[in-house]
């Protein structure tokens, strides 16, 4: 790769003196994972590792023995079977307190930690997934999230006690034509006397077909995107499917179809148009559940790996001690461990308080849902033919009833739900990268002078202030020692020095791409999949220097082999084929090779790819269950 030329940039004098000033600065709410992403390793942002009180652990102990000893009694394979939640499971959640864990006590709710919300959801979800992922879409971007830190003392009066003694609560965004894009939402809000009328149909709503109260986003005209409470029984109000899946074959999701829907207008969240920001920032907090079920799944393929793989017998050797297997074993263990750090990490910054942490809950979505995946993959690999059966089929034979097969169907949602892969990586890019882009233009322009480029780079804050003399002029820095970590110094100081790396050949793609840059996607995926690596490591040194020295192997053994994909990842920077598959794609989309599709049957049924969302009254049954009270 070329060398960024010092010249074209920004003189030493220069960046001495924007050192200098930027050097004052100080973040309020810092964060690692943008720090990391802007060269500047900030370990003294995560380590020593953060922990909660001990009110909050002993809380949180207290309730996962008694959910662990409810969990017991579920029959998760019932769930799959019948594709259906029991009534008497759901009682016994609620009675539990299982549906306010992250509500106040003030207003009913157990008060629990981010760290012991996550712990619950885990073994939830180890019992069946649908379970932990109703109870997360209730909390986590249900009614009790966007109330907890919008809503009026009256509104959290009124609705939240109903949410922690078990009303369950559901997220209505999505439609059948937008997705990822909620600016082109169609649902409306029109005033009215009193409040709104709300016309629409929302698609995928997770706990729409049992929710009592739903969170709404919809357009009021000349305002923008705005969110209501809307109680689930409301006239007009038509659950008119219970969508079937892949996977999470319990989960209550439905279309919900609203027609002349009166809102009182105290049921509106936050101000007329505040309904995307509401949304996104209940997100930020609401991603760290998926990372949750994801941790633990992990887990439990350890489990399952470690038993299985120590009892098959293939050519004299228990499978587990030939080397194929053993290095599936090793990553699915390393992984474990490297998932259930970064789960941690990242519920102890939020419970801090302290930090931004919209790019470390936004890569431990990203990362856990990426890397369970592959951990599930690599689990039914291991398994063979036993890994593709069903469990209830091996359980007719005889054998134990392993559900390899449907765990990595129940996981595939996860690189989808809340933000898929794609959007993440687009969305972690423009947070991480911000600070570079902010500047970029002038820096980068050869007809700006010093005292420009010097004003474009003290705006952007830290990165800039501490290395670009490295960045720019090209002097070296070495990386800390970090002694205090034994073996897995050498881990940390890799990190140091790749986050530099990766903020060096992020500022030289922009110099390169100028305002081409936010359509290299594949190239800044690249970039924030680097990031994530990078992150995972940290997690995991600094949480294995808390757990004391039968973490260090695990760490180590993680560290290793992250170490692996992050020099891959830095030569596919530059050394790709996106060029040519943007050209072969453009081809595709063109008709050019639709002889290829031929000699195959298309098995879809006839219909439009979108459905119908006009705005009328349904003609549908309304499938709308309620649910049982404690």
């Amino acid at each position: 790769m070329t060398a960024v030329d010092p010249d074209r940039h920004v003189d030493e004098r220069v960046a001495r003196k924007v050192a200098e000033q930027a050097r004052e600065t100080r973040w309020k709410h810092p964060s690692f994972g943008k720090e990391l992403f802007l060269g500047h390793f900030r370990l003294d942002l995560i380590h020593p590792h953060p922990s909660g009180s001990a009110d909050d652990r002993e809380r949180g102990e207290e309730f996962l023995g008694e959910l662990r000893e409810f969990c017991e009694t579920i029959d998760g394979a019932a769930i799959e079977r019948d594709a259906r939640i029991p009534d008497d499971v759901l009682v016994g959640l609620k009675r539990l307190g299982a549906f306010g864990m992250k509500i106040k006590p003030e207003y009913g709710g157990l008060g629990l930690s981010q760290v012991y919300y996550n712990r619950a959801l885990m073994l939830v979800g180890s019992a069946n997934p649908a379970l932990s992922a109703m109870l997360s879409a209730h909390q986590s971007i249900g009614v009790p999230q966007p109330l907890a830190l919008f809503g009026t003392d009256e509104q959290k009066r009124e609705y939240l006690p109903r949410c922690a003694a078990g009303e369950i609560s559901a997220f209505l965004l999505t439609e059948p034509d937008v997705g990822s894009d909620p600016a082109r939402l169609g649902t409306t809000a029109t005033p009215v006397d009193g409040g709104y009328v709300l016309n629409g149909v929302k698609l995928w709503t997770t706990n729409g077909v049992v929710a009592d109260l739903l969170v709404v986003m919809a357009q009021v005209p000349g305002k923008g995107i705005t969110a209501f409470v809307v109680e689930g029984d409301s006239p007009g109000i038509t659950v008119e499917n219970r969508n079937e899946f892949l996977g999470l074959r319990g989960l209550e999701n439905g279309v919900t179809r609203f027609h002349e829907v009166h809102v009182p207008e105290s049921n509106r969240i936050g101000a007329e148009g505040a309904g995307l920001k509401i949304a996104l920032t209940t997100l930020n907090t609401g991603r760290l559940s998926l990372p949750a079920l994801c941790a633990g799944a992990a887990k439990w393929c350890l489990k399952i790996a470690r038993e299985w793989s120590s009892e098959r017998v293939q050519w004299g050797l228990p499978v587990g001690k030939h080397e194929a297997i053993a290095g599936k074993i090793a990553f699915i263990a390393a992984t474990a461990y490297a998932l259930e750090a970064v789960l941690d990490l990242a519920s102890e910054l939020a419970d801090a308080g302290r930090h931004d942490i919209r790019i470390e809950a936004a890569l431990a979505k990203l990362y856990g849902s990426e890397m369970a995946w592959l951990v599930a993959d690599e689990l039914v690999q291991l398994r063979g033919g036993r890994g593709y059966e069903t469990a209830e089929s091996m359980a007719r034979r005889g054998e134990r009833g392993v559900p390899a097969e449907q765990l990595l169907r129940d996981l595939r949602i996860n690189r989808i739900f809340e933000g898929s892969t794609e959007i993440m990586h687009l969305l972690i890019a423009r947070e991480a990268v911000d600070a570079h882009l902010a500047v970029a233009g002038d820096i980068i322009d050869p007809e700006a002078d010093n005292r420009a480029k010097a004003r474009a780079v003290a705006r952007a804050g830290g990165f800039y202030a501490k290395w670009l003399p490295t960045l720019v002029v090209g002097r070296g820095q070495v990386p800390k020692a970090y002694g205090e970590f034994g073996p897995l110094a050498t881990h940390l100081r890799f990190v140091e020095r790749s986050s530099r790396k990766l903020a060096r050949q992020t500022f030289y793609a922009m110099s390169r791409w100028q305002g081409r840059m936010e359509r290299k996607q594949r190239f800044l995926a690249r970039v924030v999949d680097i990031g994530a690596e990078l992150f995972a490591i940290s997690a995991s040194c600094v949480k294995a220097a808390a757990d004391g020295d039968r973490a260090v192997e695990l760490a180590d053994a993680f560290a290793k082999q992250s170490r692996v994909r992050v020099d891959e990842l830095f030569e596919r920077l530059w050394t790709n084929a996106d060029d040519s598959d943007a050209v072969l794609a453009k081809h595709v989309l063109e008709g050019r090779f639709t002889w290829l599709e031929e000699g195959v049957l298309d098995a879809s049924s006839p219909g439009p790819w979108i459905a119908d969302s006009t705005h009328h009254a349904s003609t549908a049954e309304n499938v709308h269950r309620p649910t049982p009270r404690p």
